[in-house]
């Protein structure tokens, strides 16, 4: 359950930082990792659920 909280806040930080820097690329690599932490959230939760 630890790993799910940290996940939720790690993809909230990254989507607001990626709204919130102008640079491009920093902004797409911020996007992408919230992607990441978005799969794994939904592959723990998955398994919680099951």
């Amino acid at each position: 359950m630890a790993r799910i909280a940290f996940l939720r806040d790690q993809l909230a930080r990254a989507e607001r930082l990626a709204k919130a820097i102008l640079d491009r690329q920093t902004a797409e690599q911020l996007q992408a990792f919230a992607a990441e932490c978005r799969e794994e959230l939904q592959v723990l939760t998955r398994r919680v659920a099951a």
